[in-house]
């Protein structure tokens, strides 16, 4: 581990979030946003998604950091785009059993950009037996109940209900991680540790069993270009109580480096891995502003991690 890899790991994410400061516009919610036939995955989802990353990278970003200052800029625009929360509010009244906009909503409610009428209207629906006996994969269950408590709900049903059912929960073969899996696994250490805010909501087994498999995972989806889901990994290597290993970092911020193209976009995935993407054309919005934030935001713990430990202080 060396200052080289600070480096490495901060171009990326000066890169991406410059990419993202360049194509903000295109996270704005739309006319559909609130039509039936509206694709909530084309306008909910990137503006969602942006506002995670934003307020995460913010947490874990030092405010004299101009960083900081850029990411904060994109939570106020994402946030603005929500009409400062009274969209939410409608979506509740066009929508009141859909999940999606609670969870949204619980990513500015984090960051503390909150709007009292809609968390009185969701907290009246969460109170329903239709909205408890919702059917949902365990791992979204477990994000949902992080979403009613970041907005002050409250209810019984605790997280390790939702974790034991999970692919993760139940410490699986490790040859059997592949794509699917490998997202579903990522999100439930998003959700346990608030989104790489608290290590110790991981359990001691599944954080052992990670500090041992992860590192091959990693390595097997880097091999394959597949850049969103590393990103996702780096993520839980840096979320885990343990720090991650300096040579795992080394190895794979080297070859996310080269694959982020010159315009700080970073594919979700090569079409054809072994190509060297960074001299493509840069690709189109849909397939890259995930795995582009993805890589802004492992690269900010990344950075964290390693400064602590450059510093002589425990990672």
């Amino acid at each position: 581990m060396t200052a080289a890899d600070l480096r490495t790991a901060r171009d990326v994410e000066v890169a991406a979030l410059a990419w993202v400061t360049a194509h903000r516009d295109d996270f704005a919610l739309g006319d559909d946003a609130l039509t039936a036939d509206g694709q909530v995955d084309r306008t909910w989802k990137p503006l969602g998604e942006l506002a995670q990353t934003c307020a995460s990278v913010r947490a874990h970003t030092e405010p004299t950091d101009p960083l900081h200052a850029c990411v904060s800029d994109l939570l106020t625009f994402a946030w603005q785009q929500t009409g400062r929360g009274e969209l939410f509010l409608r979506l509740q009244r066009l929508e009141p059993f859909a999940t999606y906009p609670l969870e949204v909503y619980s990513v500015f409610a984090g960051a503390g950009l909150r709007h009292a009428g809609y968390e009185t209207a969701a907290a009246t629906v969460a109170r329903t037996r239709g909205w408890r006996l919702t059917e949902q994969e365990p791992t979204r269950r477990l994000g949902l109940l992080g979403a009613e408590r970041r907005s002050g709900i409250q209810r019984p049903e605790q997280a390790a209900q939702a974790l034991s059912h999970t692919w993760l929960g139940g410490l699986p073969e490790p040859w059997t991680f592949e794509r699917s899996p490998g997202y579903a696994l990522t999100h439930v250490v998003f959700h346990l540790t608030d989104w790489s805010r608290t290590p110790q909501g991981v359990p001691a087994d599944l954080a052992a069993y990670l500090a041992d498999w992860l590192p091959p995972w990693l390595d097997g989806c880097l091999d394959a270009g597949m850049w969103d889901l590393g990103c996702e990994l780096l993520i839980v290597a840096a979320s885990l109580p343990r720090p991650p290993d300096p040579a795992m970092l080394h190895d794979a911020w080297t070859r996310i480096a080269r694959a982020q193209h010159d315009s700080g976009a970073l594919r979700v995935e090569d079409p054809d891995p072994g190509q060297d993407p960074g001299t493509d054309a840069e690709p189109e919005f849909l397939h890259c502003y995930h795995s582009t934030l993805m890589a802004a935001f492992a690269a900010a713990l990344t950075v964290e991690c390693l400064t602590g430990r450059l510093e002589g202080v425990p990672g």
